[in-house]
């Protein structure tokens, strides 16, 4: 019988997680109970996608701002340079206000007009009109005020974030521009709060006559006081959970899919897939934000969502090599290419226009999009025929 869905993506209700809580029982019970109601037919490489959110939870991986200033304090003697944070509530709002309660000056440089992960501090345009040019100039914030207006606010949070940022942190001045190095105008001693470009700034800071240089992946790598901690990612992907205290990042994350795995492997008498994810890695066309504050889409994941898809491109090949058949030839042509396809079909005419991403990306993308991050209660998302294809019985 002809096939007529492909994938299909659940978002699985879980009870609420707390400190100590047995994760992997409650995603098993969670996920075996949702496929016994619905009568659901578990299959070969279903996958079971896990917010990082109930894993962090679960372990009790939290940190007080007190805990976050002792860290920064015991860094850094004097001023510090607080380079390329995102303009974020939920993200940096509280991790400011930890390095604040360290008692240093602070200098705060923001990358203009938006922070790396598509956050504007203005609109674009404006920049031509003022004759700003964002890759060389500097400016104080008294000029970016005369620029831009006493309060410029995001499009869809309406928060003000160097307002914000000026009192979350009254210590603090704050500088803009896209070269790291402009820092070094101000104090030698670094903490680099970008995510994805961390080290390359890093690197350059060093190059450049920077004393002291750490990063948020670098802060909280091991307990303050009974603090949670994270060893390879510090405070990064660290979310609000209050106005003094941060959820970390997860850790363990590979023994956790494992195990799941294990039991949903015995329970379904077929291999399921498990991974932990974060946030996605999307852009969105009006906010312009792309996203991607955790440091990893996936932390953690098994085996089998290594690599990247190995797909031809069925409507580049049916509008080149099959255009001239009839309907019955070109479907018996793609299934045929299909079946017969290459297990590494890189750089090869018929994959143009295919997704070249990680697997893990591309699923943590579609599980985040599915389980949403306000109050659906779906922190637990199951994918189904992700790695099907059209000749799939």
């Amino acid at each position: 019988m002809k096939r007529y869905v492909g994938t299909v993506t659940r978002g699985i209700r879980t009870p609420i997680v707390k400190m100590g809580d047995n994760l992997v029982d409650i995603v098993y019970d969670s996920v075996t109970k949702a496929v016994e109601s619905e009568d659901i037919q578990m299959q070969e490489k279903d996958v079971v996608c896990v917010t990082e959110s109930l894993l962090a939870r679960s372990q009790g991986n939290y940190a007080t701002t007190d805990q976050i200033a002792k860290d920064v304090a015991a860094k850094f003697p004097n001023e510090i340079g607080v380079i390329f944070p995102i303009l974020s509530r939920n993200r940096f709002s509280t991790i400011l206000r930890g390095i604040a309660k360290s008692g240093r000056k602070l200098h705060i440089l923001l990358a203009y007009p938006s922070d790396e992960v598509g956050n504007h501090l203005m609109d674009e345009k404006l920049l031509y009109g003022k004759k700003i040019n964002p890759y060389t100039d500097i400016l104080e914030e008294n000029q970016y005020r005369e620029a831009f207006g006493q309060e410029v606010r995001h499009t869809f949070t309406g928060i003000d974030y160097v307002t914000l940022y000026k009192e979350i942190a009254p210590n603090c001045e704050i500088h803009f521009s896209n070269d790291p190095k402009t820092i070094l105008n101000y104090t030698k001693d670094i903490l680099v709060c970008s995510i994805h470009t961390r080290e390359l700034v890093k690197q350059q800071l060093k190059d450049n006559g920077a004393e002291i240089v750490f990063g948020l992946d670098d802060i909280l790598t091991e307990s303050i006081d009974g603090s949670g901690f994270n060893p390879e990612y510090g405070l990064l992907g660290s979310n609000m959970a209050g106005e003094e205290k941060v959820k970390l990042f997860p850790r363990h994350g590979q023994e956790f899919v494992t195990e799941l795995q294990k039991k949903l492997n015995d329970y379904s008498k077929t291999n399921i897939e498990v991974m932990v994810y974060g946030d996605g890695a999307f852009k969105d066309p009006v906010g312009k934000i792309w996203e991607l504050a955790d440091p990893v889409v996936s932390p953690a994941y098994t085996s089998g969502l290594e690599g990247t898809p190995n797909e031809l491109k069925m409507k580049y090949i049916a509008d080149t090599e099959l255009e001239n058949m009839s309907k019955e030839e070109m479907e018996e042509a793609i299934l045929s290419r299909i079946n017969k396809k290459d297990q590494d079909l890189t750089g090869r005419d018929e994959t143009l226009g295919t997704t070249p991403r990680r697997l893990t990306d591309l699923l943590g993308s579609l599980a985040d999009l599915t389980s949403g991050s306000g109050d659906k209660g779906t922190p637990v998302v199951y994918v189904q025929g992700y790695f099907d294809n059209y000749a799939s019985n």
